[in-house]
């Protein structure tokens, strides 16, 4: 067990980098897809499960490869290994944030905004729609799907400019609006989401691999779900950004074209049942729900005693830090050995302030101003990151904080309360060096939290 709070670090770094094996996209592609007997297989999910697979296998007479999100690289470069031994490969389209470009020979590989869509991403859109219209009966068109999809490849309609998606989505994100919400907006907002992009590859056969960032898996909501029917609706899109209390703010372009879809002048995006649907299939192959268990595996085998706080860590930030802070103490009472609380999820943020920071810097000092207040120091440390290795428009993954993270903060002139109420998190933790500094790590699937207590007898120092 770790005595030194040095060692704690690295303890509960090594758990959280557990997680981050556990999404490796590259080996998440190499289970997921076989060649045997000159023929590409691939695996097909039924109800998400990892076991006992069926496997689709055609004679394709030739692939085409579409990847986007911050893993689209690695995943298009072992997908590559598998199905150029023995297949047709047509150059593909790749689309990644800037953080994670790779060159692979004989793929277009373009860097592209996000959290904020740009006009590389659109260019990049366009050439993924041209690219899958391209598609025939009797080829297969491979989709490889990743956590940053929906921001990535923007491709707003006729009458929408970028800018106005660009300010469009800037609300949503300071709204403190879920995914779930924030991508039925995106869907109706697009000409590659909410299935469209199955229906441009129509009638080519069109298979997902899915690397999932969204809590509980919701397959629409992965990347704008480009490849899978959706259920949500214009008036389900205007109804979101009226109850965050947006739609006065949004360019009367959006107004319009959400406005005209909910009354029907313009197609809804393909629903289920829609025939488009009968020669597509997909495949979730890493997601955050399986890194909480990586890391779970590991701090057991490090010797703590695990609890699993929550897979589906959700709500303001700084309102659960409070709440994981609170169930800490209770259970500090009661521990006997060293225990490590592991969570997954993906808070939020409601800006108010003028700061830098992302969700989970905004938990990680909110967790240590908790601490503070409720008395949990000094027996525990805590990580919250981002498993793409970027919380918010920062370079930090998120922060480790601990019993001396305030002190740290005060001895170099600063006020925790006051950088939290700013949401300048990042600015405080710095101060504190609690930054979690990773680089981009090529995977995401959403945001990991460990939290390490100690007993009084097995106290860090």
């Amino acid at each position: 067990m770790p005595q030194t709070i040095i060692q704690a670090r690295n303890q509960i770094q090594e758990i959280f980098q557990a997680g981050i094996i556990a999404a490796d996209p590259a080996q998440a592609i190499r289970q997921a897809m076989s060649i045997k007997a000159g023929r590409l297989f691939i695996d097909v999910d039924s109800e998400h499960k990892t076991e006992n697979r069926l496997q689709r296998s055609e004679p394709w007479s030739a692939v085409h490869v579409i990847a986007f999100g911050k893993a689209a690289c690695a995943m298009t470069s072992a997908a590559n290994e598998i199905i150029s031994t023995t297949l047709t490969m047509d150059t593909g389209i790749i689309v990644t944030n800037y953080e994670n470009v790779i060159q692979i020979d004989g793929f277009n590989v373009i860097g592209a905004g996000h959290p904020l869509p740009d006009n590389q991403g659109m260019i990049a859109a366009r050439q993924i729609a041209e690219h899958a219209q391209q598609a025939q009966a009797g080829e297969l068109v491979l989709v490889l799907i990743s956590g940053g999809g929906s921001a990535l490849i923007p491709y707003p309609p006729k009458g929408i400019s970028l800018q106005d998606k660009i300010d469009t989505t800037s609300m949503l994100l300071n709204s403190g609006a879920s995914i779930n919400e924030m991508n039925c907006v995106r869907k109706h907002l697009s000409e590659l989401k909410g299935g469209n992009l199955t229906k441009l590859a129509y009638p080519a056969d069109i298979h997902a691999l899915i690397l999932s960032d969204v809590i509980g898996d919701d397959l629409s909501s992965i990347a704008s779900g480009p490849t899978v029917p959706d259920d949500t609706t214009f008036d389900d899109a205007v109804r979101i950004l009226q109850s965050r209390n947006l739609w006065q703010q949004l360019p009367d372009t959006i107004c319009s074209h959400l406005l005209a879809g909910r009354n029907g002048n313009i197609d809804e995006t393909p629903k289920p049942g829609n025939p488009i649907f009968d020669r597509s299939s997909y495949c979730l192959i890493g997601s955050n729900g399986r890194s909480v268990s990586a890391m779970q595996r590991i701090a057991q085998q490090a010797g703590f005693d695990t609890v699993l706080y929550d897979t589906t860590l959700c709500g303001e930030a700084r309102e659960e830090a409070v709440k994981l802070c609170t169930y800490a103490a209770q259970k500090l009472t009661t521990i006997s050995t060293p225990t490590a609380l592991v969570a997954g999820g993906e808070t939020t943020v409601k800006i108010v302030g003028k700061g830098l920071g992302g969700r989970n810097q905004e938990f990680a000092l909110a967790f240590a101003l908790a601490a503070n207040q409720i008395g949990l120091a000094p027996r525990w440390i805590f990580l919250s990151g981002g498993t793409d290795g970027r919380d918010g428009p920062t370079d930090a993954a998120g922060a480790i904080v601990d019993s001396d993270t305030l002190s740290k903060i005060i001895a170099a002139g600063g006020n925790a309360a006051n950088y939290l109420d700013n949401n300048d998190s990042y600015h405080a933790l710095k101060l504190a060096n609690n930054l979690l500094i990773t680089g981009a790590t090529g995977t995401n699937v959403a945001d990991l939290q460990v939290l390490l207590l100690f007993p009084d007898d097995d106290r860090i120092h």
